[in-house]
């Protein structure tokens, strides 16, 4: 066998495993994965086209030419693209590939959400009550609609991942849940039909991960409670479903088998199940074909932990004719308890907005793994250090997964973004008492997004840090002109230092601790330059706040560093590497610190990197980050007029989707402006103010935009426009 993979975190899994199996491995791969991780693994790798999906990893000529040219005789779809695509699964066959999955009529029959009530129903697996029919007449869902009552769930036929999947907690509601499940519906299915269900107000989100041979054997892994979730999509899993009755995990596993022979699948798959926590019933809501070789991609760990089994070794062994090695009588109880957590390229700080840009930094926790079910701290990534995260793909970057004897054990495990809210949510008193269930998040948001202050110590350190290399980059460009120019070096005002006479150098900073865009906390602090290499931090956290205590902070308290340079930073090397820091091309700076801060010692990694119109700071310092920025000197009054002009700026990269004002529009504050689409999710930008609208002209839908971009403007009434409107056409 041949295999030819998925792309990311999930090519990256499979090719471990076909790997370790000494099967030969293919990578495909967009124009914007050219140099991704996944790529890098297989053993040959062919471009199926540009970034778009549409024209790459969702154009199964492309994908299947790819590995026709490589003699592949397996493609393994992972989960996504054309993993749930039923015509790519019988092209293959019709290729003489193997699809690593189940056969194309139970994806059909699977993938079509009404269908698959319908069989459900059949096979004797409880269902939710709803409406499933083909007449999509928006009249006929609205009676429809009034006939299961409110609240309800308008839900794509063809969803998956929350994509298409709207809440309607009155009738007044319906229309809008509607029209935005069906744009989301067609742009990532190209289906726009809806099936309506009853809303359960308590629910759990329990799943069972089955696996089907070519011979007629069935069994199920264990399951899987998936209940902590933001709009509808996983954010903690854990292996088996905590406070359940034996009899209960028995009857839903028996019943994901029931639902995994009606449909005759093969290969592995997830059938999913809602536990409603005020009356015990459970009922099916749809099973996972999208996986296909149906790892329920993101899931699939916590099983592999508990079940001491590869699934994708499985599959592939099911895919070349094998029988399961396993009957369900092996698999009496699970081996402890797994939890995973989904580590995002996101701000929960900021609505959980997606973003991208580089991974500056990647550290996973020491003795940790990957892709390896015999782990006990596993980190399956699809980047590494230094990787661009766009915004064509979906924001997962890791999946952190440990497991345990017991799930008191596992909790204890740390985890190494959103990891300090998934720090928090794993540490939550409620969710140790198993007070799960879908609305586990929103119940508890104010303390799990509440923004975490620095302290004094950490504060003092990030003005130090800041000083450090912000001299670092400076003397850095210096020695660079100096190589350019060697004359430019000679004098006593070439020298970075801070020597001064009769007094220490001091001067004055202000920077923000905390998120662009999310509540952040403003400290205006003085700085003064002290001989040996020692500084000492003064300031207050705003107009109103309590100073901030002293701080004397003494850099590398083991070893000082000679005053050769700029307050004891060290000399300047060819190379850019100042006292420790390091520089790099793109203005970025980095260094370990150790110092003494008020008498107490601390360790920290420190980064300095432009970003728009800002400097960001991050400091990781006992096992969390803290973030600092101050806008570039030269910006800053443009950003500073834009605050005041109503500007409507993009808080994360993407597409417009829509534009729902026009031109010379009066509108009022907190009015829909326009919709945008990054990473698969929409996201509504309101109007900051009331007034009217400028620059929506120079605006299409389809347009690709940057974070940051000023898209237009709401002008008050009576207000100049003097360099009014948007921030110019885009592309």
């Amino acid at each position: 066998m041949r295999v030819a993979a998925n792309r990311g975190e999930i090519a990256c899994r499979v090719l471990s495993s076909a790997r370790r199996l000494g099967i030969p491995t293919v990578a495909i791969f967009s124009e914007a994965d050219r140099h991704a991780r996944h790529v890098a693994l297989a053993d040959e790798a062919y471009c199926v086209g540009p970034a778009a999906a549409r024209e790459s990893y969702l154009d199964a000529g492309a994908v299947l030419g790819a590995a026709r040219r490589a003699g592949a005789d397996a493609i393994h779809p992972g989960y996504g693209f054309l993993s749930e695509n039923a015509a790519f699964a019988e092209a293959c066959e019709e290729s003489g590939v193997k699809f690593v999955g189940p056969p194309a009529a139970a994806i059909r029959s699977m993938g079509d959400k009404a269908e698959a009530k319908a069989v459900m129903a059949a096979a004797g697996v409880p269902v939710v009550p709803g409406y499933h029919g083909e007449e999509q007449a928006e009249e006929r869902l609205i009676r429809e609609a009034e006939a299961v009552g409110f609240p309800l769930l308008v839900k794509a036929v063809s969803g998956g991942g929350g994509k298409g999947m709207k809440l309607a907690r009155s009738r007044g509601e319906l229309g809008a849940a509607v029209a935005s499940a069906r744009r989301e519906a067609m742009a990532a299915f190209n289906d726009d039909r809806l099936l309506l269900e009853r809303f359960i107000t308590r629910p759990r989100h329990v799943e069972v991960q089955v696996m089907a041979d070519l011979h007629g054997g069935a069994v199920y892994l264990f399951d899987r409670d998936c209940s902590v979730q933001r709009r509808h999509q996983k954010v903690l899993e854990e292996a088996p479903a905590p406070g359940l009755a034996p009899e209960v995990h028995t009857h839903l596993g028996e019943a994901a088998v029931r639902a995994a022979r009606a449909v005759g699948y093969v290969s592995a798959g997830t059938v999913e199940f809602i536990f409603d926590c005020d009356s015990g019933e459970f009922f099916f809501m749809e099973m996972n074909t999208r996986l296909q070789a149906g790892l329920e991609g993101v899931e699939h760990p916590v099983t592999e932990a508990v079940a001491g089994l590869d699934l994708v070794e499985l599959q592939l062994r099911v895919a070349a004719g094998e029988k399961l090695p396993v009957r369900q009588q092996q698999l009496a109880a699970p081996l402890g308890h797994s939890l995973e957590a989904r580590l995002y390229a996101e701000s929960p700080s900021r609505g959980f907005l997606p973003g991208g840009g580089r991974v500056r930094r990647w550290r996973v926790p020491p003795g940790s793994g990957a892709f390896s079910h015999l782990d006990a701290v596993r980190v399956d990534s699809g980047v590494a250090e230094g990787d661009e995260v766009g915004t064509h793909y979906d924001p997962m970057i890791a999946k952190v997964v440990v497991k345990a004897d017991d799930r008191a054990s596992a909790l204890v495990a740390g985890l190494p973004t959103n990891l300090a809210f998934l720090q928090r949510v794993a540490a939550h008193p409620a969710f140790a008492r198993l007070e799960l269930d879908t609305g586990f998040i929103e119940r508890y948001q104010s303390e799990l997004l509440a923004a975490e202050a620095p302290s004094p110590d950490v504060a003092a350190l990030a003005v130090v840090a800041r000083c450090k290399l912000q001299a670092a980059r400076a003397a850095s460009a210096a020695s660079a002109a100096a190589h350019a120019c060697p004359a430019a070096a000679s004098g006593p005002w070439a020298i970075p230092d801070a020597k001064r006479l009769w007094l220490p150098h001091a001067k004055r900073l202000e920077m923000e601790a905390g998120e662009a865009g999310a509540a952040a906390r403003g400290l205006r602090v003085d700085v003064a330059y002290l001989p040996g290499g020692d500084f000492e931090v003064r300031g207050c956290g705003g107009a109103h706040d309590a100073p901030l205590l002293l701080q004397h902070v003494t850099l590398n308290p083991d070893h000082p560093a000679p005053n050769n340079g700029a307050a004891g930073f060290g000399a300047v090397a060819a190379s850019g590497v100042f006292g420790g820091a390091r520089v790099m091309q793109d203005g970025s700076a980095a260094a370990r610190v150790s110092a003494q801060v008020g008498g107490r010692r601390l360790e920290a990694d420190a980064l300095l990197y432009p970003h728009l119109e800002e400097e960001v700071l991050v400091i990781w310092a006992g096992g969390h980050s803290y973030e600092f920025r101050w806008p570039v000197p030269q910006w800053s009054k443009d950003a500073a007029v834009g605050a005041t002009t109503g500007a409507v700026k993009t808080p994360m990269p993407g597409k417009l989707i829509k534009l729902l004002v026009a031109e010379g529009e009066a509108v009022t504050a907190g009015q829909p402006l326009l919709v945008l689409e990054s990473m698969k999710m929409e996201t509504t930008l309101p109007s900051p103010r009331a007034g009217v609208v400028r620059g929506a002209g120079a605006l299409h839908a389809g347009a690709q935009i940057l974070e940051g971009q000023v898209l237009l403007r709401v002008v008050a009434n009576g207000e100049g426009e003097e360099g009014g409107g948007g921030g110019g056409a885009v592309a």
